[in-house]
């Protein structure tokens, strides 16, 4: 890959390519792993092994690189007589909101949820906080820059791309209620989904959703406090503040992962997903550990296009949710020709059609920032073509 200054829509290019294929990988992984192979591995007991692996990889580059001693600060604090950047004091936090994330995302396809509900509220809870996020820290004064209205053209393009399914759904019914076989035609069926939504009387899957929306509503701002905060002199490197949130990220997943598999002997917990977990634990598959070697990927690219220098929240949001929609159907598509498993719906295509409505729109934006920043002129098509997002659980970054 060649260096692409920073800062630039090259440099972003390159990051979404690199995430687009680790993204695809972790897919086409988790298809095999828990459908293909034989025998088939739990859901849980992958969870396991492939969150050990892409935590273990990610931590292990931190380290030997020596990334937390590249984390530039506006200024120094003592703590227990160390002095060390300010900045760690919210940094940790966000690692621990990783800790969150990742297994509340996997426990949302667990809950009594539809996968399709899952997925719209995870994939647009992301791009909604992130809007969010600007307005706030342009009312707080902290961002400096506005969002330009192709930027909300995208989100609102985004959002029916992610919800395609969950909108088809009334559509469906009403064409099937009067003879029309649309479910048939679309592959989709409305009474498959009956009740999906019934999960609002569950008080632990709300409890799951809260977790899971909260930690990402404060990652992201975190992140983003941190990249609009800089002092003057003081360089923006992602890969300092990404050395310290991996690590909290680590010890709180140990910590987490370590009391549930703890809580069937302690706490007598008879859950079954639990005891899977427990056992996969016991018994880890390193095959499946090696596995998690892209989603560890996934984890570098998806922080720093969430932090991409010079870009609103916003725009690094929609950029890193579309990138995975798109990469998600790509290994659908690729486990087709693989493992003979189902082909992107036509509803998949329909979502792929809004995504790339929602990516021209990012394109006109982002020319107009690079020009805003002088930076060179984006080209016309890269970004529409490496804006590419998994299919069974997307990545914590």
């Amino acid at each position: 890959m060649i260096k692409a200054r920073s800062g630039t829509t090259a440099q972003l290019v390159q990051l979404c390519l690199g995430y687009f294929v680790a993204y695809v990988l972790t897919g086409i992984l988790v298809k095999y792993f828990t459908v293909v192979r034989s025998p088939k591995m739990l859901e849980m007991a992958y969870l396991f092994n492939n969150t050990l692996g892409g935590s273990a990889f990610p931590l292990l580059v931190v380290l030997l690189l020596g990334w937390v001693r590249l984390l530039q600060s506006n200024r120094t604090i003592s703590w227990a007589g160390l002095r060390m950047p300010a900045e760690v004091a919210y940094i940790v936090p966000s690692g621990i909101c990783t800790a969150v994330v990742i297994p509340t995302t996997t426990l949302m396809y667990s809950l009594p949820i539809s996968v399709m509900v899952a997925m719209v509220i995870m994939r647009g809870s992301v791009i909604v906080i992130s809007r969010v996020v600007d307005e706030l820290q342009i009312r707080q004064g902290i961002l400096k820059k506005r969002v330009y209205h192709e930027e909300n053209l995208a989100v609102m393009f985004a959002l029916l791309a992610v919800a395609t399914n969950v909108l088809l759904l009334p559509v469906v019914a009403f064409l099937d209620g009067r003879g029309i076989k649309a479910s048939a035609a679309l592959g989709l069926s409305a009474s498959a989904v009956q009740g999906s939504f019934d999960f609002i009387h569950s008080a632990p899957a709300l409890v799951i959703l809260g977790l899971y929306i909260t930690a990402y509503a404060f990652r992201i701002y975190i992140m983003n406090y941190y990249k609009n905060t800089r002092g003057r002199g003081v360089e923006l490197d992602n890969r300092g503040f990404f050395a310290v949130e991996q690590i909290a990220a680590c010890v709180g997943m140990v910590a987490i992962g370590g009391f549930f598999v703890m809580s069937p002997g302690l706490l007598g917990f008879r859950d079954q997903r639990i005891l899977d977990f427990s056992g996969a634990a016991l018994h880890p598959d390193l095959s499946a550990i090696l596995a998690g070697l892209p989603y560890g990927l996934v984890a570098f690219f998806s922080v720093f296009i969430f932090m991409f220098k010079g870009r609103t929240a916003t725009f690094a949001g929609l950029v890193n949710r579309l990138t995975s929609l798109l990469a998600g159907t790509v290994a659908t598509l690729l486990t087709f020709f693989l493992f003979k498993l189902k082909l992107p719906s036509l509803q998949d295509w329909l979502s792929v059609a809004l995504i790339l409505v929602a990516v021209y729109f990012l394109t006109r934006a982002e020319r107009r920032r690079a020009a805003e920043l002088g930076l060179a002129p984006a080209p016309a098509a890269p970004l529409a073509t490496a804006v590419t997002p998994v299919p069974a659980r997307p990545p914590a970054g």
